[in-house]
């Protein structure tokens, strides 16, 4: 009796655990078939290079244990990114939003480029030669250019071609012909200013420093107006015959200037400053590759790549195939960036310490403010929205708005802080995220590495191009630059995606209780409001905010 009670009980227990192992099996088969219905659309791109190079990683993946980098990086958004996860397999077969890639277009549409038109003579440049040398990198560099074309002209004086200075940041020593064609540049300006290429030899062995000819930026004010240079440089010239302008970042005022100077500030910007072929080829390879080989030109190709729009993108024989639209991000996370911020993004001590030796180095004065003053914490400078945002909160961001999974990106920069691991949640939500070292091969892209100006040319051209263009961070020059673009020549069929910094703080405050529903509303209503066209503010830069009577012309 006793040996059959004991068969009973030890078959009753392997019964038992039979269904919980089953229940177990049941489980995980059901999580592999959820995980197998979200597409991964990086193997839908036809490219051996994409297919290498583009991440895929599981969705549970980056929750739970970050990709190798610099250092696993842990973060506060983890519940957030799984309602992520969740809503973009859910939505995989759904339209997306309504609008989502678009500009109010009959407002965008009624304004069109005009910058071009001119009612002066041309200057004869008699009052001396300006001499200046732009610090900073590419785009900080482009808007000194067509500041020193603006003065120039002011002063009727004839400027020499530009000088790049090397920064320790950029570390790049890349000069204007290196990134800018000058035959195009010194000849589309010809009916408005005089430009050579050197100084007259009798002016070469002066010392410009001794005769008092050099101006840095600590003897301009910011955003100096007209009457500045009329009562301190233009003294400078009659006696010298020469100015060195040593900088020149934002030294001249956006507001007030006259209507027809204005205008030659964008005739600069957006008509004289064409890249060199070496840039516009490589340029139209990587649109190519990010249209997955489209045989139809974009709307801004031509603008951008001469004539390399026609010979990279003409159309075949037979019907011509459709492109593929992307979104272009440029995520403005960089260790400079990181580190000028005063933000905290999650590191601890180590992120921390890492950061103030990096400003010790590059932005002293910085470090030494942060010493010997007070300054907002790095809780109210979020709240304010000052802070850059970080690659998991961008991600948030375009889940919400609701671009889907298979959604093509081209991430412009290089070298995100905290590297491959900072952006494991990123790529693993959009596989089909790339770059440019992913799109061109080594040998394509041998000839720009070790330049970053020219690499960051490239990603202008990337982004400029791109269905629609993405900015985490207001204040980039880039990014500024690619807007303003794509306003001046993109006939309101060229959105971009402003986020509201500020707002979108107090959304992330509340990571830990929002629902995923809320969050969404909450956010796509931040980003729409700042979808309105509006003509440029006053005092606000002509390069970012085209629309005004200035550059563009409206249309009835």
């Amino acid at each position: 009796m006793k040996q059959k009670v004991r068969k009973v009980w030890y078959r009753g227990r392997l019964t038992g655990v039979g269904a919980v192992i089953g229940l177990v099996v049941c489980f995980l088969l059901m999580n592999w078939w959820m995980l197998s219905r979200i597409p991964d659309s990086g193997l839908a791109l036809k490219y051996k290079f994409l297919r290498a190079n583009t991440s895929k990683i599981p969705i549970p993946g980056e929750l739970r244990k970050l990709v190798q980098g610099k250092r696993p990086q842990k973060t506060v958004y983890a519940r957030l990114l799984a309602k992520a996860a969740h809503a973009l397999a859910e939505g995989q077969n759904k339209p997306e939003p309504k609008g989502l890639w678009e500009e109010p277009f009959v407002p965008a549409s009624s304004w069109r480029p005009c910058a071009d038109q001119r009612n002066w003579e041309p200057s004869e440049g008699n009052n001396g030669y300006i001499l200046f040398s732009a610090n900073g990198g590419i785009n900080q560099q482009r808007v000194a250019v067509c500041n020193a074309v603006a003065v120039a002209r002011l002063l009727n004086a004839t400027l020499v071609l530009p000088k790049f200075l090397f920064s320790s940041v950029w570390r790049d020593v890349s000069q204007f012909s290196d990134i800018y064609q000058e035959e195009h540049f010194i000849n589309y300006l010809k009916p408005d200013i005089r430009i050579v290429k050197e100084l007259p030899k009798e002016l070469q062995s002066l010392d410009l420093e001794a005769i008092g000819s050099v101006v840095t930026d600590a003897d301009i004010m910011k955003e100096a107006k007209q009457s500045f240079y009329f009562k301190y440089i233009l003294p400078i010239l009659h006696l010298n015959r020469v100015v060195h302008f040593v900088g020149f970042g934002n030294r001249l005022a956006s507001d007030p200037i006259s209507i027809q100077l204005q205008r030659l500030r964008c005739r600069c910007n957006f008509h004289a400053l064409q890249f060199v072929p070496k840039i516009q080829e490589t340029g139209a390879l990587l649109l190519r590759r990010m249209r997955q080989n489209a045989t139809l030109a974009g709307p801004l190709d031509r603008y951008l790549l001469g004539p390399f729009a026609e010979s990279k993108m003409k159309k075949k024989r037979g019907r011509a195939v459709k492109a593929s639209r992307y979104l272009a991000l440029h995520l403005r996370f960089e260790i400079d960036m990181a580190a000028h911020s005063l933000c905290d993004f999650g590191g601890g001590g180590e992120e921390r310490k890492e950061l103030e030796a990096y400003r010790e180095i590059h932005f002293p004065a910085l470090t030494h403010l942060k010493n010997t003053t007070k300054l907002p914490s790095p809780a109210a400078l979020k709240s304010e929205g000052l802070c850059p945002l970080m690659p998991e909160e961008t991600v948030l961001m375009l889940a919400a708005l609701g671009f889907n999974r298979r959604t093509h990106i081209f991430l412009a920069g290089a070298n995100i802080y905290g590297g491959r691991s900072r952006l494991a949640a990123f790529t693993s939500l959009y596989p089909s995220l790339v770059t440019k070292e992913n799109l061109l091969s080594s040998s394509e892209i041998e000839p720009f590495r070790n330049f970053s100006s020219q690499l960051a040319a490239l990603d202008f051209i990337g982004c400029t191009a791109a269905d629609a263009f993405a900015m985490t961070d207001s204040g980039s020059q880039l990014s500024s630059l690619v807007s303003g673009y794509r306003i001046y020549y993109g006939g309101g069929k060229m959105p971009t995606i402003r986020p509201n910094k500020r707002r979108l703080a107090d959304i992330f405050l509340k990571n830990d209780t929002i629902e995923w529903k809320v969050f969404e509303q909450r956010v796509r209503k931040a980003v729409r409001q700042t979808k309105r066209v509006f003509t440029r503010p006053i005092g606000r830069s002509v390069y970012r905010f085209p629309r005004c009577s200035e550059c563009m012309c409206i249309t009835e």
